[in-house]
């Protein structure tokens, strides 16, 4: 079987604020997404870090778009549960005020709330309404310019939301809901060719696809009753799913955690799957204790086969060489 790794995995920096969604810019920077930190971090290759914006709330995905500020989901906050060294997403917290799409200057630190809700249809009267986001989650953009994003929605003591897929444009004049339901829907991502959508759901271990006929626009599978395609329903373990990235062969890697269930000290990795669906390679995230848990990664370096990946829970960014060159976003990074 083919190998993706061309190296072990080593730290890049540690004491991060559960991170999340690393962009990796053209200096050799990576950017995160501090989530219970509620800011944006820059971390240099010497593992030195400095603030980049103060989003408030808890910031997860994050993306550059067409015009060169860098766009965050914000799903609007968690209460924070210890367990030992570790931290662990909870419910819904009591000063939670929504979700929200936002638009950061890198530059300057000045960030901006672009979306808070998507226009739909009561399903009685027929009438217009305004739904709020609940938990946006991970994004993606497309080569039109277009930014397709998850809501993970946000969990009580008795319930969690019921979410979706959403297609919007960046200046605030456009979104919507592209699909609905779905359970849990986490990362996301594109094909090489722009043609297929894939979704991570993290509870029911799934990766899922949707073809796409347009900028935006589901062409659904007519053999199923959602209209999408299973690309895989068997990962090493149990491992729920995070986020996701797709390298220049137009394999999906995503990060699995907790392969043994409820158990923080088993480690995490990356599940490397085919488009058909085939899984190739899982690696095992292993530097040392606490026990990494992958939250998210993106592909970095000149030639773009350096993984970066953020261990939420754990509070450290890691690397290794990869085989294989990521997929270069629609949109390249600021350079400092």
């Amino acid at each position: 079987m083919r190998r993706f790794d061309e190296s072990p995995f080593e730290v890049v920096a540690e004491g991060l604020e559960y991170p999340e969604s690393p962009v990796a810019c053209l200096d050799g920077s990576v950017i995160v997404a501090e989530v219970k930190g509620g800011r944006l971090t820059r971390v240099r290759a010497d593992g030195s870090k400095a603030t980049v914006a103060t989003t408030g709330g808890s910031p997860n995905g994050a993306a550059f778009g067409p015009d060169g500020k860098l766009y965050v989901c914000n799903s609007g906050g968690f209460v924070w549960i210890p367990v030992g060294p570790l931290w662990i997403t909870g419910p819904q917290p009591p000063d939670y005020q929504g979700g929200s799409i936002q638009r950061v200057d890198v530059a300057t630190g000045a960030v901006e709330t672009v979306y808070t809700t998507f226009p739909a249809t009561d399903p009685v009267t027929k009438q217009p309404m305004a739904l709020p986001l609940k938990g946006p989650d991970d994004l993606v953009f497309d080569d039109a310019g277009g930014c397709w994003f998850t809501d993970w929605g946000k969990s009580r003591p008795r319930d969690r939301d019921v979410t979706g897929v959403y297609y919007a444009r960046t200046d605030g004049s456009s979104i919507r809901e592209a699909i609905f339901p779905l359970d849990s829907p986490n990362g996301i991502a594109l094909s090489p060719d722009g043609r297929r959508l894939y979704v991570a759901e993290t509870y029911t271990r799934r990766v899922r696809g949707w073809d796409l006929q347009a900028p935006g626009v589901i062409a659904k599978n007519p053999r199923t009753l959602d209209g999408s395609f299973l690309l895989t329903a068997a990962l090493p373990g149990q491992a729920i799913l995070d986020s996701m990235k797709v390298d220049a062969e137009g394999n999906v890697w995503v990060a699995a955690m907790l392969p043994n269930g409820a158990d923080p000290r088993s480690n995490g990795g990356l599940a490397i799957v085919s488009p058909k669906g085939e899984l190739l390679q899982f690696l095992q995230i292993d530097v040392g204790s606490p026990t990494p848990l992958p939250s998210n990664l993106c592909f970095g370096g000149e030639d773009r086969r350096t993984v970066f990946v953020t261990c939420g829970a754990s509070g450290r960014l890691v690397k290794l060489r990869s085989s294989v060159a990521g997929l270069p976003p629609a949109f390249g990074g600021a350079a400092a």
